[in-house]
C-alpha cells in the first residue's frame, strides 16, 4: 500500500507520475493505470520536464487537453503498439500482449488541474517466477503497487528503465531500500526538474562571496522545509498549491531583491530564509503526494528523499561555485556576476508570481 498526501494541489500542466497496480488472477495479468493521457499522446517527454508548457510539445498537449473525453477516449489505443513492442509486460523473455479491458477518462475536471484517466490493462499471463516492467523512454515515472500477494512490491520505474518483480509477492523493500530508492526522487525533484527552487538556492548564492552567510542560509533553509516536509508527509499540514506556489515564486524574487540592495547578511535574513524554507517544504511534500510513501517504510523514504533534496542543493551550489570561483574575488564580481544575475532570478520569479496567481 503506498500512502497519498493532500499537501499541495498540482497545478493544469503539472508533471505527475502514472500510478500502475499490478495484479495477477486466473492466469491473467492485470495493470490498472492511473494516466495523463494527454501527455503520452503528444509526445511530451516526461523524464526532462516537470512542467508541460515548458515542452516544445505545449501546444499540443493543451489542444488533446481541451478534447471531450470520449474523444481522447478513442486516441488512447494508439499507445498500445509501441508499449506491446517494448514490450511494458513480459515474463521469462515472453512478451505480454496488453489489451484495453476499460477506459475511464473523467469528465468536468477543472481545467486548472490534470485530467487523470483510469485505464485497465490485461494481458494473459505464462509460466514464470517473475514479471519484468518496462517503461518508455520518455514516459516520466511509473509508480507501481503490486496487489493481492503478502510483502508485495512498491517501487519507481523511470522512463528508460525496467524492474523485475516476484509474481509470489515476498519484495517488499526493507529500510535501508527504501531509503536508497527515494533519493534520487529527492534529488530529481532538484536537478533538473526543480526550477524553482534552484533559483531560491541560488539566489541565497549570490548574497555574498563569504562561506558563512550561505551556511546560515542554508542551515535555516534546510531546518525548515525538513519541518514543513515531514508534517505534509504525516498528513498533518495541508496548504492549496493555489497559495503555496505563488509564495515560493515570491520567496524566489525576495532573495533575489534583498541580494541587490544588500552587501552583507542581514541579521533577520536567516529568519526570513526559515519562513521561506517552511514554503517550499509544502511543495516538496507535494511532489511526495504524487508519488506516495510505503506504509510500512514511512520513515525510511521520507529521510530518502529529503537527503536527495539537500544533495540536489549542494550540486547545485557546487556548480555555482565551480562556474564563478575564479571571479568571487575579483572587486567587480558583485556588479558583473552576483547583481545581474540576481537581476534575472528576480525578473522569473515575479513572472511566476503572475503566472501563479493569475493564469
Amino acid at each position: 500500500m503506498v500512502l497519498a498526501l493532500s499537501s499541495t494541489v498540482a497545478r493544469a500542466h503539472e508533471v505527475v507520475p502514472t500510478i500502475a497496480d499490478l495484479s495477477v488472477a486466473d492466469d491473467t495479468v492485470t495493470l490498472s493505470l492511473q494516466i495523463n493521457l494527454e501527455a503520452f499522446l503528444a509526445g511530451v517527454d516526461l523524464d526532462a520536464t516537470e512542467d508541460t508548457d515548458e515542452s516544445p510539445l505545449a501546444r499540443d498537449y493543451d489542444t488533446l487537453r481541451a478534447l471531450p473525453a470520449g474523444e481522447l477516449a478513442k486516441r488512447a489505443p494508439q499507445l498500445l503498439p509501441g508499449w506491446n513492442a517494448l514490450p511494458l509486460l513480459s515474463v521469462s523473455d515472453t512478451s505480454l500482449a496488453l489489451r484495453t479491458t476499460s477506459l475511464t477518462v473523467p469528465t468536468d475536471v477543472d481545467p486548472e488541474l490534470p485530467r487523470i484517466t483510469q485505464w485497465v490493462l490485461t494481458a494473459p499471463i505464462v509460466a514464470g517466477d517473475t514479471l519484468r516492467v518496462a517503461w518508455p523512454d520518455g514516459g516520466g515515472d511509473l509508480i507501481v503497487r503490486q496487489q493481492g500477494v503478502d510483502a508485495p512490491y512498491t517501487g519507481l520505474v523511470s522512463g528508460g528503465t525496467a524492474d523485475e518483480i516476484t509474481l509470489s509477492g515476498g519484495d517488499a523493500q526493507n529500510g535501508w531500500q527504501a531509503f536508497a530508492s527515494y533519493i534520487p526522487v529527492g534529488f530529481d525533484h532538484i536537478l533538473p526538474k526543480g526550477l524553482d527552487h534552484i533559483l531560491f538556492v541560488l539566489g541565497l548564492f549570490f548574497l555574498s562571496t563569504h562561506l558563512r552567510p550561505l551556511i546560515w542560509q542554508v542551515s535555516a533553509f534546510t531546518l525548515a522545509h525538513t519541518v514543513t516536509l515531514a508534517l505534509g508527509a504525516l498528513g498533518w499540514v495541508s496548504v492549496p498549491g493555489s497559495i503555496v506556489e505563488p509564495l515560493i515564486a515570491a520567496s524566489i524574487v525576495f532573495v533575489a531583491v534583498e541580494n541587490i540592495f544588500a552587501h552583507g547578511l542581514n541579521p533577520w535574513r536567516p529568519v526570513v530564509i526559515f519562513a521561506f524554507g517552511l514554503l517550499h517544504g509544502l511543495g516538496f511534500a507535494s511532489v511526495l503526494g504524487d508519488f506516495g510513501l510505503p506504509e510500512d517504510q514511512f520513515i525510511p523514504a521520507l529521510l530518502g528523499f529529503n537527503v536527495g533534496v539537500e544533495l540536489g542543493q549542494l550540486t547545485v551550489i557546487a556548480i555555482a561555485f565551480a562556474l564563478v570561483f575564479w571571479a568571487m574575488r575579483k572587486s567587480w564580481y558583485r556588479a558583473v556576476i552576483a547583481i545581474p544575475a540576481s537581476c534575472v532570478i528576480a525578473a522569473i520569479g515575479g513572472y511566476w508570481v503572475v503566472e501563479r496567481t493569475l493564469l
